[in-house]
């Protein structure tokens, strides 16, 4: 299983990635997303039992959802890796906890098929809560209970009817500066601070129209980089590997390129949701929830004054539940034009980071050459002989 913090699921993969490194590429993929479920393989796609050893309750799942599925068991127990594996040798059964995971695995699947219609209600965050050992008697909250979002009566009084999606989507755009305003956009470059456990350091992200995008941390040692040419994606670090994009993390990665995605809210969801959202920072607030064909949800909160977006939340697709993920949007200023926010601040169930941008300019020069993939490194020259032995 992988740690609770995110960076174990690199370490996995061989990159041994400092840990400041490993924080600063983690976050950096994942600024502004707004993520699509994993699609159908194509048919060069491997399984998880193709690509990895000693499968054998996970096998057909796609290979690229193994680690956000070692990742979900991760914050759904509480633990780390070494909980259930050996390190250094994870196909390696030397641990309990690794054979009774597997028939807890077996036992949420058949839970759903007996119980649901093999439809995904039970998972492993259902009854474990965040510890190793299933919760099985109510957890007192320090917290005032409140109101529930959403409630449409207040002292029998129902409340004014709320807008259609499309009205909300509208007043987004009107909110933005227009779609025309909006469409004219061509780039945009943004310098800033990003902010994580503590640590901060200078950010720069470069987008440019037709689906370009990448973002460089200034880490002592280097940039860690994660960029999007229109079609494929990677992260890099100094000295290590180039780890390409998959799945869920390249269709974020695409989502996040768009420059005018607010003017395609309509054509992107099959079906809409609207309700009465919590309070944001005491901005009341409409929740809209998109459904799209074969993809995991969307859910879009907008300020019911201004009709700016204050939060998104998406949902990375993995075999035993989905992975939330929450980006709260602030500090919004008007830039040729068009409300830009200035800060977000993006939180997932082991960690959050934010960003506060200092400078940004629009439909200014942005060279092809920057979203150019990098090449793979040239094979060791050793005369064809090999490692030694």
């Amino acid at each position: 299983m992988l740690r609770r913090n995110p960076h174990r699921m690199e370490q996995m993969m061989n990159l041994n990635r400092q840990s400041a490194a490993l924080v600063a590429t983690a976050v950096v993929l994942a600024v502004g997303w707004s993520v699509r479920g994993v699609r159908a393989q194509s048919p060069a796609a491997k399984t998880a039992d193709q690509q990895f050893k000693n499968i054998q309750v996970l096998k057909g799942v796609p290979a690229e959802q193994i680690f956000p599925t070692m990742q979900f068991i991760s914050i759904s127990l509480g633990v780390e890796c070494e909980f259930c594996h050996v390190a250094g040798a994870f196909e390696k059964d030397d641990k309990d906890n690794k054979k009774y995971a597997r028939e807890m695995m077996r036992m949420m699947f058949a839970i759903n098929k007996d119980n649901f219609e093999g439809h995904r209600e039970v998972t492993c965050y259902s009854c474990h809560r965040g510890n190793n050992k299933p919760v099985g008697t109510p957890i007192i909250s320090d917290l005032v209970p409140k109101e529930a979002a959403g409630e449409m009566r207040k002292g029998g009084v129902v409340q004014a009817k709320l807008p259609t999606a499309e009205q909300i989507f509208d007043s987004y755009v009107k909110a933005l500066g227009g779609a025309a305003a909006v469409s004219k956009i061509t780039s945009r470059t943004m310098k800033g601070k990003i902010q994580f456990g503590g640590n901060e350091f200078p950010i720069d992200i470069f987008t440019k129209d037709g689906g370009q995008r990448i973002s460089l941390t200034h880490m002592p040692e280097g940039d860690n980089v994660t960029a999007y040419n229109g079609h494929e994606g990677w992260m890099a670090a100094p000295g290590r590997p180039l780890r390409e994009m998959h799945g869920a993390d390249l269709d974020g990665a695409a989502m996040d390129a768009d420059l005018h995605l607010a003017t395609r809210l309509k054509q992107m969801f099959r079906e809409t949701k609207v309700e009465a959202g919590e309070k944001i920072a005491d901005h009341e607030t409409y929740l809209v929830t998109g459904e799209r064909e074969g993809d995991t949800p969307v859910k879009l909160y907008f300020d019911q004054q201004s009709g700016l977006l204050l939060r998104l939340m998406r949902f990375g697709e993995t075999a035993l539940g989905r992975l939330p993920t929450q980006i709260d949007y602030s500090d919004y200023r008007q830039t040729d034009g068009v409300q830009v926010p200035f800060r977000w601040t993006l939180a997932r169930a082991n960690g959050r980071f934010s960003i506060q941008l200092s400078e940004l300019q629009q439909n200014v020069p942005v060279d092809d050459a920057r979203f150019v993939k990098p090449a793979p490194p040239p094979p060791p020259t050793d005369g064809g002989k090999g490692p030694p032995h």
